[in-house]
């Protein structure tokens, strides 16, 4: 039998709060300590920085998910749990991937000029005319949510408005610059 780190230990404390329903601050600590972890596998495993990002913060989610449904039923094991959900992750990851190459090598030719997009090209005045034919508030929505990808919810903080609100008073911006862009367009 093997000696414990006091990582492990940490891993196990921080598992048990999230499982006993005090994970808030547990829940980001302990995805502070496995997220490194987890990537550094999925580099090795994917050989891909972007891959081994979405691996971990899936994994994550994974574990997160059991410990709070109460399906970690070893919390002094947690990390056999984890590099668990990191190797079937990975396995199910390369099936998928596998299958979809071979799809599209079958049926590559019935592509050809189906996926292609069209270029579209965008008259920048005719924009900036319109975001300013906007309210001030329309215009701050758009610029929130599009400029500074801003949510709704935070949006609604900043503005004092619902978060229903911000999402009509945007839609409704929207479609009020569509209509201004594409006037006279037939």
């Amino acid at each position: 039998m093997t000696a414990r780190s006091d990582d492990a230990f940490e891993d196990e404390a921080l598992a048990r709060r999230i499982a006993a329903g005090d994970d808030a601050d547990a829940a980001r600590l302990l995805c502070r300590r496995l997220f490194p972890r987890i990537r550094a596998y999925g580099l090795r495993r994917l050989r891909d920085d972007a891959g081994a990002a979405d691996l971990a913060q899936h994994v994550l989610v994974v574990v997160l998910e059991a410990l709070r449904a109460g399906r970690v039923e070893e919390p002094d094991r947690l990390a056999a749990f984890v590099m668990g959900v990191c190797r079937n992750t990975v396995i199910e990851w390369k099936k998928v991937e596998r299958r979809r190459s071979a799809v599209l090598e079958k049926y590559a030719a019935s592509f050809d000029g189906v996926t292609e997009i069209a270029p579209v090209s965008v008259d920048v005045a005719r924009l900036e005319h319109c975001l300013d034919e906007l309210a001030p508030r329309d215009r701050t929505i758009i610029a929130l949510t599009y400029f500074d990808e801003r949510a709704a919810d935070d949006i609604g903080r900043e503005l004092s408005m619902s978060t229903g609100n911000v999402r009509v008073a945007r839609h409704r911006a929207l479609a009020r610059l569509h209509a201004c862009v594409t006037r006279g367009e037939a």
